[in-house]
């Protein structure tokens, strides 16, 4: 990510504006965030690289959708695996 554009990207998180990510995995349970983005199109590009990442982990299931939310941290929730 640009750290250029991280002032941009606040403001639209904190507008409730911003692209995230919800990705939640089950085997072990937990609930990752990926973002925030300004533009869907740029989260849609860069997802898959991030989903790979976690299948690397193996979990039982894994299933993800892109919300236009406000998100604070933590961005992972849930048992992480040690």
């Amino acid at each position: 990510m640009n750290p250029l554009l991280w002032p941009v990207r606040r403001c639209a998180n904190g507008l409730g504006l911003a692209w995230w990510a919800r990705v939640r995995t089950q085997g072990p349970d937990v609930t990752y965030w990926y973002g925030p983005f300004v533009r869907r199109r740029t989260l849609e590009s860069q997802l898959p690289a991030f989903l790979d990442d976690l299948r690397a982990e193996s979990p039982a299931a894994m299933n993800h959708e892109v919300l236009r939310t406000r998100r604070g941290e933590p961005f992972t929730e849930g048992d992480l695996p040690a």
